[in-house]
């Protein structure tokens, strides 16, 4: 009887001290220091935009992380990044989730966790209004003398690169001007997500078009990108599918997109 409740003594004294030895998750982390860094690079409207002036940031995604914070019941601390330095800054730990429209990548997958995709689209054109109809296809796009105008860092020049073999790529470093490029003729065309393209057009009417955006060149979703905890994510997928669900993911997203 002595050996079994010995036994039974070790056993709980081995339990709770597995127990003690198990890191808290990264949720209980963010709520104890009442803080939710959130990585945004500021240059993909409507997503998010910074605002140099008043040195904030506004858009879609902004909004979100907002409700974000509200719902865990702590404040929203934005960290600003850029495209080619997202996946080091993730890596270096430098915000505990990244927004502002990023696409959903296996090599990101690899880093961390995605939320529940909020977003489905892929690459689709955006052109001069006038040149629409040039530009339908990749074999359209693809021929010597065309400009194909993409930002650094991202899956933009991800697909431009992968796909475009005899036009010409040029690199502009100003995600916020590079469609004044285009409507200027210093580009011919964009290869972007289908939500950017509709935002442009509306942003540059009568000048810049999309092609045929709800028919993009591939397929491609967006979510939240979460360093890798199995908790925050739950919680964040919760907090979406509760969003989705009352009306406040479509009131959000009709501000921005409709």
């Amino acid at each position: 009887m002595f050996r079994v409740l010995a036994s039974l003594a070790i056993a709980v004294l081995w339990t709770v001290s597995v127990h003690a030895q198990q890191p808290a998750s990264r949720l209980d982390d963010i709520i104890k220091r009442s803080t939710l860094r959130v990585g945004m690079t500021g240059d993909y409207r409507p997503f998010t935009y910074y605002d140099k002036d008043n040195s904030k940031f506004q858009g879609f995604d902004v909004d979100m992380a907002e409700a974000l914070g509200k719902a865990l019941g702590v404040k929203v601390e934005f960290v600003k990044t850029a495209w080619p330095q997202l996946m080091k800054d993730f890596e270096a730990d430098n915000f505990d989730i990244a927004m502002g429209g990023v696409s959903i990548t296996l090599d990101r997958q690899k880093k961390g966790l995605f939320s529940a995709p909020i977003m489905r689209e892929g690459k689709t054109p955006i052109a001069r209004c006038a040149d629409q109809g040039k530009y339908e296809t990749i074999a359209d796009i693809d021929k010597s003398g065309t400009r194909v105008i993409v930002n650094p860092g991202g899956t933009n020049e991800r697909f431009a690169k992968a796909n475009i073999k005899n036009a010409e790529i040029k690199v502009w470093n100003d995600n916020v001007t590079i469609f004044d490029e285009i409507a200027k003729g210093n580009a011919d065309l964009m290869m972007t997500d289908a939500s950017e393209t509709r935002y442009q057009q509306k942003q540059h009417a009568g000048v810049l078009c999309a092609v045929h955006p709800e028919k993009p060149f591939d397929f491609s979703e967006k979510a939240y990108w979460l360093q890798r905890d199995v908790a925050l994510k739950a919680f964040v997928d919760q907090w979406l599918h509760i969003a989705t669900q009352d009306g406040s993911f479509r009131k959000i997203y009709a501000t921005w997109f409709d």
